[in-house]
């Protein structure tokens, strides 16, 4: 009897002990995708900032001024176009060998980069459809992230479709540069608004599985990581669904 009692009483402390450990790893957990998040957050903005302001002084009563010319007539606008890609690859490489600090000054970096590549589209599309597509898109972002966040289903073998579906979008839009078709280019809007909407889903399953690696130094980098793969995700998903909601100027 007294065996059992005592037995029972373990039990009862080692729930005790397990459900503030829960407790404790589902505060960290959301601690760690709310930075996640924020970091993602402060580079959209800093985008958005660099984007229009860049506008700005390159257009000025409906013409463009010589920094205009410079940027998007000259052979530097596809420096500008290419250099966030390169960025990217750069930074994938080198984030283990930075300090966390170093790592999170360096995506600010890179939003500033992709702000200037991104400024061309003031000279495409209104300003009230540019803002109409990006509430739409922070709109579908927010409940594909939202459904990676708390789905009990893996959605590994559908992050491997999508991502080889980016590389056939590539493939595409690079035939497309000397077909010019408008039907293909059609096509490969709806489709890449498909998979970065799952890639969406994906990336935030796998990021809330990075909490539980490495130590704070780690998840520190990873986070920064995690905030860049949502971010693109994020302006991929703008850009396809511009190129055909928007209202061009």
């Amino acid at each position: 009897l007294l065996g059992n009692l005592a037995m029972a009483e373990l039990r009862n402390y080692q729930s005790q002990v397990g459900a503030r450990a829960d407790s404790a790893i589902d505060e960290g957990l959301r601690a760690y995708m709310l930075k996640v998040y924020n970091l993602m957050a402060i580079a959209l903005v800093v985008t958005g900032a660099v984007a229009y302001g860049t506008f700005n002084l390159a257009v000025s009563n409906g013409q463009l001024t010589q920094l205009g010319a410079l940027l998007f007539t000259s052979p530097l606008r596809w420096v500008i176009m290419l250099a966030p890609l390169a960025f990217v690859f750069l930074f994938s490489f080198r984030i283990d060998r930075m300090s966390v600090s170093t790592a999170q000054m360096t995506f600010w970096a890179f939003a500033a980069l992709m702000g200037l590549s991104l400024s061309s589209i003031f000279l495409v599309f209104t300003g009230a459809s540019i803002t109409q597509t990006f509430f739409v898109t922070a709109a579908a972002f927010g409940a594909l992230s939202l459904y990676g966040y708390t789905t009990r289903r893996d959605l590994t073998a559908m992050g491997s479709f999508l991502i080889m579906g980016v590389f056939g979008l590539i493939l595409a839009m690079l035939v497309n540069l000397f077909l010019q078709s408008s039907a293909l280019q059609f096509a490969i809007s709806a489709i890449g608004v498909l998979v970065f909407a799952g890639l969406t889903a994906y990336d935030t399953q796998k990021i809330k599985e990075s909490y539980f690696e490495g130590d704070a130094a780690v998840l520190g980098r990873n986070a920064i990581m995690g905030a860049l793969t949502l971010y693109l995700d994020f302006i991929n998903m703008f850009q396809f669904l511009l190129s055909f909601l928007g209202d061009r100027d």
